[in-house]
């Protein structure tokens, strides 16, 4: 089985197209050269050897006419001409007087007989006739027997058939035939060599490529492809380099996030150890110490089960987005619930909400993703707000799309962390996020869901002055 399997390898290889495309491109082009040298020789033999003939039976046929051959046909010298020529040539010589009779027959066959044929009606009619019977390998010309009259047209007074072997021609054409097919064969064991010899040495580089990106991915070889042999390979190994260059971004970003993910669940659970060792450490401690201790204990539960209920809501975005359960929803309506829920939130920190929709707005939306995509960026553009600050909502829409601004008068996020915001756990103030209970997960939420309803999202914020996140998503959901 497995010999099978190599056979198969080594014919879907490129060193085996490469050498099929040069024995091909050899074969092909002495197949044609073959054949055309083969046919060129057999029309130019067949048309010398047609040239001799029909002199030779002008010659004779002048002589025909001039000794009055037709009248007395018992001309020894004609007939010993006849035969020359006939044994000359191997072939047949008949002699038909006007009324189509033949008067001589270098075969003795048929003399005295009619003879009707398409050839011999043309000849008597004045014109020379000449055909090549490949298949019976013969020649056969039919030449008009004319009389030359002065001052008035030729008569003809009868015709000359000649049929003539070219067993001769065909033995030559054959002995060629082999001679060429010997040479051929030749050439195709050269040019398979040759093939055999280019093929590994275009496809040495790829072999080199193979055994690099075996070595980088064992470990044992350098952090890029480099094999310079081609222009392709040259393509080939930037566009490798291009894509490991992504993968080790993506194992980093894996592994910052295990990491992340390790400590932040860590956290809150070495906080509840320390204060149930405090409590435990303690005799006859007060009631009110107990009831302190059990509420910080409690918040840190609920903040560990935050952060479990934002990985889990990760882990749903991370999913396909066959998973959006798409209806027609009115977003103005879906803003004022939101707003309201927030309100409370907003109060304590003294935060005004303004809500702005130009237009009535009815889209398809998961209602339940979008709900918290928006939730998390007006919960943080309360929480990282100023007191007696400002968060102002707009809704618009077009024939396309509908377009949602959340714009705060908060404390701004800073230019060289713009492009990091949407990345899980990170964190522009770590010490505030942790005050205001932030997991870091919210904008990464936000972000998932927007994209699986085909939306963007976009940041503009300056320190100390404010954000404003803009988001457009389509009003009609295309899968």
């Amino acid at each position: 089985m497995s010999k099978f399997k190599n056979v198969t390898v080594f014919f879907k290889s490129l060193r085996f197209r490469v050498l099929l495309l040069l024995v091909l491109f050899g074969i092909i082009p002495s197949l044609a050269l073959r054949f055309g040298i083969l046919n060129s020789y057999e029309q130019r033999a067949v048309s010398i050897r047609t040239s001799e003939i029909l002199s030779q039976a002008k010659i004779l046929t002048n002589q025909i006419v001039s000794s009055d051959y037709l009248i007395q046909s018992d001309n020894k010298l004609i007939d010993a001409q006849l035969e020359q020529l006939s044994t000359i040539y191997d072939g047949r010589i008949m002699v038909i007087d006007r009324n189509f009779h033949i008067l001589k027959d270098t075969y003795e066959l048929d003399e005295n007989k009619t003879i009707i044929s398409e050839e011999v009606i043309k000849s008597a009619s004045g014109k020379e006739i000449t055909k090549y019977d490949k298949e019976n390998r013969y020649i056969e010309m039919t030449v008009p027997l004319l009389k030359v009259e002065p001052m008035e047209e030729d008569l003809v007074l009868g015709v000359m058939m000649v049929s003539v072997s070219t067993d001769s021609i065909s033995r030559n054409l054959e002995y060629l035939a082999q001679s060429a097919a010997v040479v051929q064969l030749v050439c195709v064991f050269i040019i398979g060599f040759i093939g055999i010899l280019v093929s590994i040495e275009l496809v040495r580089p790829f072999g080199k490529m193979a055994q690099s990106i075996e070595e980088i991915s064992t470990g044992y070889g350098g952090d890029e492809l480099n094999v310079r042999a081609y222009s392709e390979t040259v393509q080939i190994c930037n566009k490798i380099n291009s894509m490991l260059g992504r993968m080790r971004v993506l194992d980093e970003s894996r592994q910052e996030f295990v990491s992340n993910v390790s400590h932040e669940l860590k956290t809150p659970l070495t906080s509840m150890k320390v204060l149930a060792d405090s409590i435990n450490s303690m005799e006859d401690a007060p009631l009110e110490f107990y009831k302190e201790f059990m509420a910080d204990i409690g918040n840190e539960i609920d903040r560990e089960t935050k952060i479990i209920n934002d990985l889990l809501s990760l882990v749903k975005m991370d999913k396909s987005a066959a998973d959006l359960n798409i209806s027609s929803v009115n977003i103005n309506e879906l803003l004022e619930q939101i707003l309201k829920r927030l309100q409370p939130i907003a109060d304590r920190q003294k935060v005004e909400l303004v809500l702005e929709s130009f237009r009535p707005v009815s889209a398809d939306i998961d209602e339940v993703k979008l709900t918290l995509a928006i939730s998390n960026l007006i919960e943080n553009a309360i929480k990282y707000n100023k007191t007696d600050g400002w968060v102002r909502i707009s809704l618009n829409a077009d024939h396309q799309y509908f377009y949602i601004k959340v714009e705060d008068s908060g404390i701004g996020i800073p230019e060289e962390d713009l492009e990091r915001i949407y990345e899980r756990f990170y964190r522009v103030d770590k010490s505030h996020s942790r005050e205001i209970g932030g997991t870091g997960l919210g904008l990464a939420i936000t972000r998932n869901a927007i994209l699986m309803h085909r939306g963007a999202i976009k940041v503009f914020s300056t320190e100390g002055e404010g954000t404003i996140f803009n988001v457009r998503i389509p009003l009609k959901y295309i899968k």
